[in-house]
C-alpha cells in the first residue's frame, strides 16, 4: 500500500502546487482584480489537500527508503529540507498574506513584491519535486539511468 501511496501523493502535491501557480500566473496576466482576488483567497483552502499529500509523500518516502541515504534516495532526501522550508517559510505565509490583502482590494506595490517571492519559491519547489519524482521514476525503473559518467549521446544528423 506504501508503494503506491508515495508515488500518488507526491503526483498530487506537485499538481497542487502546480496549479497554484499557474492560476496565479494566469489570472495576474489575463484576468481582473475580481478574479486576481478569488484566486488567492482559493489558494490557502488548497493547503487542506496539499499539506497532507506532503506529509504522507515524505512519510512514505522515509518508510521506503528503510534508513538508506546512498544514490538517488539521498539526493531525494537532501532536497527534501529546502522544499519543507521553503514551504513553511515563504510560501504559506506568502499565501496567506496575499490571501488577505487580495480580500482587501491592496494591489499594491507590497502585494506584488510578494507575489514575486511567491512565484519565485514556487517555481523552486516544483523544480526540486519534479527532480525528486525523475529520481523516484529512475528507482523504478520507469526511466532509464544514465551511467556515471558516460558521455551525452552524440547528435546525429547536425547541420554544419
Amino acid at each position: 500500500m506504501i508503494k503506491l501511496i508515495h508515488p500518488v501523493a507526491g503526483a498530487l502535491a506537485i499538481a497542487t502546487i502546480g496549479t497554484f501557480w499557474l492560476s496565479t500566473v494566469l489570472s495576474e496576466l489575463f484576468a481582473s482584480h475580481a478574479t486576481v482576488a478569488t484566486v488567492k483567497s482559493t489558494i490557502p483552502w488548497g493547503f487542506l489537500l496539499l499539506i497532507p499529500a506532503l506529509a504522507a509523500t515524505g512519510g512514505t518516502g522515509v518508510i521506503l527508503a528503510k534508513g538508506r541515504r546512498a544514490g538517488l534516495i539521498g539526493a531525494k532526501f537532501k532536497r527534501m529540507p529546502f522544499i519543507a522550508g521553503n514551504g513553511i517559510l515563504i510560501l504559506i505565509p506568502s499565501a496567506l498574506f496575499l490571501a488577505s490583502k487580495a480580500q482587501a482590494a491592496e494591489f499594491d506595490a507590497t502585494f506584488y513584491a510578494v507575489q514575486a517571492i511567491e512565484l519565485v519559491a514556487g517555481a523552486t519547489n516544483i523544480t526540486l519535486l519534479a527532480l525528486n519524482m525523475r529520481d523516484g521514476l529512475k528507482m523504478k525503473g520507469w526511466l532509464r539511468r544514465k551511467p556515471a559518467g558516460s558521455p551525452e549521446p552524440e547528435l546525429r544528423g547536425q547541420l554544419t
